[in-house]
């Protein structure tokens, strides 16, 4: 562990380090108590990063010396730690030259550089880009793909030049790895829901002027979304407010509940004008991971029991979601067994699962009983294969 990481020791059990930031998730009966948890914890610092969930409120610190304040507030709610629900999820992308394929990645993510070289969201939502030194030759198409959903002014400022594919969204780096970078659009057409984009997810990004502002527009959202029943998202991050839907969760056939989410939407938008925030268009992204496979139930079965995700509701979708909503989606589309080249090789993209140490021999365990093979170990960490061979780095915290 780097000397100026703070040590689980230090920061209290209630608390793990996650990739290089100490990090809690309190478990809460309702968006309403985890919104109250919330606005104290922003008037703390501003550069906590807190996420409200229907089932409880995740937080990363700016420094340790929060640490005790923030579980003190959570118990004063009667909110207890949950260790056991941390994961932070990355990805990884080999390059033989990866000054090469950065730029390319900082455009079409909007990212900003990390300080291991790679490329981190200034959000801290969607999941940081690692590149690693690799020499081994460019493959043929990887069998792992990130989409990215912005706002079409966005994504035509990223300038990645002319795209391609069925859907005419395909770009590639200089190595071949591509992205399907696909424009957004405004969430209906009421003038009510303009604040809010349609990326996949429905998402609305509020700047706030003040930490009283952030935790009033967190509670009001809260009780918004309570009283309909909706799991609405809602993260707080220096001086702004996003509040998200989560992937397809807008749609009726998602959610399943007797809600028009624009109506909620358009309570939200007005209740964040009230209290004098701004919505920003150009921030709404939405991020996930494509898989390819030749025997897709295998391979969707083997990452549920590994990242300890949960199948969309809906059968006709091959989804795995995150079931707190903090981590990326998956998504699975089947490819012809005939694609025997494409099978056989390793990607040259890859996913990093970050969890607390002491739990990480037990997610370990999980992976290998859902048809995972161990490739290789060292300190804290092991390389796994899927049973088509895509790869994921489990890491002990």
């Amino acid at each position: 562990m780097d000397a100026t990481m703070p040590d689980v020791t230090e920061v209290g059990t209630e608390w793990r380090v996650l990739d290089g930031v100490a990090t809690a998730w309190f478990d809460a009966p309702s968006l309403i108590e985890g919104a109250a948890l919330a606005g104290r914890i922003v008037k703390l610092s501003a550069q906590i990063a807190v996420d409200v969930r229907v089932t409880g409120i995740r937080v990363r610190l700016d420094s340790d010396e929060h640490a005790e304040a923030v579980s003190a507030a959570a118990r004063d709610l009667d909110l207890a730690a949950n260790p056991a629900a941390l994961q932070h999820l990355s990805v990884v992308l080999e390059s033989a030259n990866p000054s090469a394929v950065r730029p390319f990645w900082q455009r079409a993510l909007d990212y900003a550089p990390g300080e291991d070289g790679g490329l981190v969201d200034p959000l801290r939502r969607d999941p940081a880009i690692r590149l690693r030194r690799s020499t081994e030759p460019r493959p043929l198409r990887n069998r792992i793909h990130l989409d990215v959903v912005r706002p079409a002014v966005a994504v035509e400022q990223a300038g990645l030049g002319e795209a391609y594919g069925a859907y005419g969204v395909c770009h590639a780096d200089p190595d071949g790895n591509e992205v399907d970078l696909v424009p957004g659009d405004p969430l209906g057409e009421k003038s009510g829901t303009s604040d809010w984009q349609a990326v996949f997810s429905a998402m609305a990004c509020y700047r706030t002027t003040s930490p009283t502002q952030q935790s009033d527009l967190a509670a009001a959202a809260a009780a918004l979304a309570d009283d309909t029943g909706f799991p609405l998202l809602v993260d707080l991050r220096p001086g702004l407010v996003i509040l998200d839907s989560g992937k397809d969760q807008w749609v009726d056939d998602a959610h399943g509940l007797e809600l028009d989410f624009t109506d909620l939407a358009a309570h939200l938008q007005s209740a964040a004008r009230d209290l004098g925030a701004t919505a920003d268009p150009t921030l709404p992204r939405f991020a996930q991971l494509f898989l390819d496979a030749a025997d897709v139930a295998a391979v969707r079965t083997f990452w549920v029991a590994a990242l300890g995700y949960t199948p969309d509701r809906r059968d006709w979708n091959t989804d795995i979601v995150d079931p707190r909503r903090l981590n990326p989606v998956l998504v699975f589309q089947e490819i012809d067994t005939s694609e025997t080249e494409r099978r056989r090789q390793r990607n040259r993209i890859h996913v990093e699962l970050a969890v607390p140490s002491d739990l990480a021999q037990t997610r370990l365990a999980a992976t290998l009983a859902a048809g995972g093979r161990l490739l290789d170990e060292s300190e804290g960490r092991w390389r796994v294969a899927d049973p088509e061979g895509n790869e994921l780095v489990i890491v002990g915290g």
